[in-house]
């Protein structure tokens, strides 16, 4: 009985887990159809909600919005856009701030969470995986003797959240393992763990 209820489980806890974050999303990006005239909603259209509909409106909206800053007018737009909210004071240090973050973790060119790294945390008997994020900046780059490097450590199970460590290069080892198995390996809290790779002369 034991055995055959631990297999359900197995079965059915990330089944209901996927669902419900999926769930969660659609529920969320289901919330743009607010900005739709009241008119024009499903519920008034054909007398009931479409649930999925605002994922897909949301979805094109993105899109659009890409597309659009894409091109030369819309680019002009976009940096005028920009210049109207740096003016606003509490706005403009928040904009700024969300902007450059996930300008930094989105864009194609940039550095963030593009190596995984073993390193000594939280002493130096113990070890754990880390993102390289760039290297220290600003006035604290004078005050580091030597070569450093920005690493953030998820905790687990939740990657969101985590710890900000600047060390010496030559205390991490860089991976040969890729952005995506090393979050999986973390959120798994170990159990899954990435596929063993020969280690090179």
């Amino acid at each position: 009985m034991r055995k055959y209820f631990i297999t359900g489980l197995l079965v059915l806890v990330p089944l209901a887990i996927t669902l419900w974050v999926l769930n969660l999303v659609i529920s969320t990006m289901d919330q743009s159809l607010l900005l739709v005239p009241e008119r024009w909603q499903p519920h008034t259209l054909f007398g009931r909600e479409i649930p999925g509909l605002g994922t897909i409106l949301t979805i094109a909206i993105v899109f659009l919005t890409g597309l659009l800053a894409n091109n030369l007018v819309g680019n002009y737009l976009v940096r005028l856009w920009e210049r109207l909210l740096h003016r606003i004071p509490v706005v403009s240090s928040l904009y700024g701030s969300v902007k450059q973050v996930s300008d930094t973790l989105f864009s194609s060119s940039g550095n963030a969470f593009r190596k995984a790294v073993l390193l000594p945390y939280p002493h130096a008997d113990s070890w754990t995986i880390g993102f390289l994020t760039g290297v220290p900046g600003g006035d604290v780059k004078n005050h580091l003797v030597g070569d450093f490097v920005s690493v953030y450590v998820p905790t687990t199970p939740n990657p969101t959240s985590g710890f900000f460590l600047m060390m010496e290069r030559s205390k991490v080892v860089e991976l040969d393992m890729t952005v995506d198995a090393a979050l999986k390996y973390i959120v798994s809290m170990g159990v899954v763990a990435p596929e063993h790779l020969p280690t090179k002369e």
